[in-house]
């Protein structure tokens, strides 16, 4: 019997022992590895599609010839089976299933409403603030620039509580109109909440009655010989006016939607995702959703929305280029999932049409992009596998350097380029742990080596896969380094590359190690300036890892040391001296006055400063 008529009899083995109710499948291989994750609003009936079936595509047959495991789980309805499926195919990301990749929280834009002077700021994750919340923004400069403008109209702060209980006089943001400094009482409380409540209108849509207002209060204000409030107005109305004309914002006429339009080329595909709230463009986001050549577009595009929408909060309106299937499922679990009315649709009105196209459009010239920079990666990749003359293909790269002040905070980092360029996901920072080693660059290379393949060939759940070849930052003796832990580990095959600086550390001077011998590369050879963007790369990363291990110690180095002072004391101490150091020089009797410090803590942390 051949692993695919073995597959199939596993399967059909497992349909009598299953109710015929909705669910969630999962096949798995002989290593307990996820390979397809499926939803069926009769599992039994689905699976026997596998099993019957003569002419199944060449996919499906590779998977079942891996199958040795079949799981189930059972679900109260066939929307629920939906949600599910969507959910662990986004944790496990299973290899035959299509995948939504770089998927993310998207920022909104947050407005409290229990403060006495709210803020305006930045927010990703869960909502569990009290509060006013837009969004989601495209990414983070859309959502910046709409603080930008909010600032520019309605002078809300944007500083935190710490520095906003301790200002004595405005910052620049009050010089240059962007704030009206209720931090030292520059603006009454009711002035300011009346800004406020305007600020939530103009974001929700509501510009036109704002600009009526505006236009009102500066009339009163020049008949009342207040030429300065008068002036504050003529800007707003000014900045207002900007803005309506930059966003055109009643040209879409979408109050709250989303546009998602896919293009598929060579058996790739793009999705972009454009963001309307408020008759309002709140950006776009391209995404790759990694998938078989063969899936249809209508396949991709259900999959994408089923898996995007999983963490996300669905908008009423979802417009498509394209018919997707399972359309009045997808409806019913958001709609459910919503507690509203959810509509999925191909774009039909002109309108619809038009946004439609250019975000197809979009899409056809970002996946343009990302196959000329694709073809460009794996030239680059190929010319340095002929370069040095690898004997394996290489498709992945790792590349491994070290960071640390004389010893302090010592971190290793690990960057990944492939054909797609840098691979962010695949980044890992790692804490020195051996005391003993902190400033011994071989050493620290040793150990992050050891820490990172170890896992990797004992198979633990959670490791990365091996990459094809690893570059160090560093000369002979970090090769030689090198190539001893990977030996002891099994690793022979596996190629590495040192790369040093010159004598006078400029670039264009590196040595190159491999295999014992050292090269030179021509100071204009592009090949040099690859491995230098990778060596720039790793070298980034590692000195950012450091610098934020470094403020985290930093941060905590005084207080912390304290017993018995735990997040809310050390919260409410910093809140009410604004910083360590001043508590450091505090009386006793200033500490006993904070709310919260109870007088054995007040003298515990005077006496810890004062002994």
């Amino acid at each position: 019997m051949n692993s695919l008529e073995q597959g199939k009899k596993i399967i059909k083995d497992k349909i009598p022992l299953i109710g015929k109710n909705p669910g969630v499948y999962k096949m798995l291989s002989s290593t307990g590895e996820i390979l397809y994750i499926g939803k069926a609003k009769n599992i039994p009936n689905r699976l026997k599609s596998y099993v019957t079936e003569s002419n199944l595509p060449i996919r499906t047959e590779r998977m079942l010839s891996l199958t040795h495991n079949l799981e189930t789980t059972m679900t109260s309805n066939e929307s629920e089976a939906l949600l599910l499926e969507a959910n662990l195919i986004k944790k496990y990301k299973p290899r035959y299933n299509i995948l939504l990749r770089d998927d993310k929280s998207f920022p909104y834009i947050y407005i409290g409403n229990k403060d006495k002077w709210p803020q305006l700021t930045k927010l990703r994750g869960k909502k569990s603030k009290s509060g006013y919340y837009f969004g989601p923004f495209a990414s983070i400069g859309s959502a910046n620039w709409t603080i930008k403008i909010l600032q520019k109209i309605f002078q809300l702060r944007v500083c935190d509580d710490t520095v906003f209980k301790n200002r004595e006089r405005p910052c620049i943001l009050y010089q240059i109109k962007r704030c009206s400094a209720p931090c030292v009482g520059h603006i009454e409380e009711k002035d300011y909440l009346s800004t406020v409540n305007d600020a939530i209108d103009f974001i929700s849509g509501k510009s036109r009655r704002i600009q009526k207002n505006l236009s009102k209060e500066m009339e009163k204000a020049s008949k009342e010989l207040d030429y300065e409030k008068a002036a504050i107005a003529r800007d707003r109305i000014k900045a207002l006016t900007q803005i309506q004309t930059s966003q055109k914002i009643n040209q879409t006429n979408l109050n709250e939607a989303d546009v998602i339009s896919v293009y598929k080329e060579t058996g790739k595909t793009c999705i972009q995702v454009f963001f309307f709230r408020s008759k309002q463009n709140w950006g776009n986001q391209a995404f790759y959703p990694k998938h078989d050549p063969d899936d249809t577009i209508k396949d991709i595009l259900s999959s994408f929305i089923s898996q995007f929408y999983e963490n996300k909060t669905v908008p009423s309106l979802i417009i498509t280029n394209d018919e997707i299937n399972e359309k009045s499922l997808l409806e019913k679990a958001f709609s459910n999932k919503e507690n509203k009315q959810i509509t999925i649709k191909k774009a039909k009105s002109k309108n619809e049409v038009s946004i439609s196209r250019l975000a197809e459009k979009n899409a056809k010239q970002a996946l343009t992009q990302k196959l000329i920079q694709a073809d460009t990666n794996n030239n680059l990749i190929e010319n340095l596998a002929t370069k040095f003359r690898f004997d394996n293909n290489i498709d992945l790269i790792e590349v491994y350097d070290n960071s640390h002040i004389q010893g302090s905070d010592s971190v290793g980092a690990l960057i990944c380029f492939g054909n797609e360029g840098f691979i962010k996901k695949r980044y890992r920072k790692f804490n020195i742990k051996d005391h003993k080693i902190h400033g011994d660059d071989y050493g620290m290379m040793r150990e992050v080596l050891f820490r990172r393949f170890s896992k990797a060939v004992k198979e633990k759940s959670g490791s990365l896969s091996l990459p094809d070849l690893i570059m160090i930052d560093g000369g002979k003796g970090q090769y030689s380094v090198s190539r001893e832990i990977l030996n002891e580990l099994g690793l022979h095959d596996l190629p590495i590359l040192a790369i040093a600086k010159g004598k006078r550390r400029n670039a264009g001077e590196e040595k190159i190690y491999h295999n014992n011998k050292e090269i030179i590369l021509n100071k204009n050879d592009p090949m040099l300036f690859f491995i230098q963007r990778l060596r720039d790369e790793a070298h980034r990363f590692a000195i950012s890892s450091h610098r934020a291990r470094r403020k985290k110690n930093l941060s905590r180095s005084l207080l912390d040391q304290i017993q018995g002072i735990g997040r809310q004391r050390k919260r409410a101490l910093l809140n009410h001296f604004g910083s360590a150091k001043a508590v450091e020089s505090a009386s006793l009797d200033d500490l006993k006055s904070v709310e919260g410090i109870e007088d054995n803590i007040a003298k515990k942390i005077y006496n810890y400063f004062h002994e």
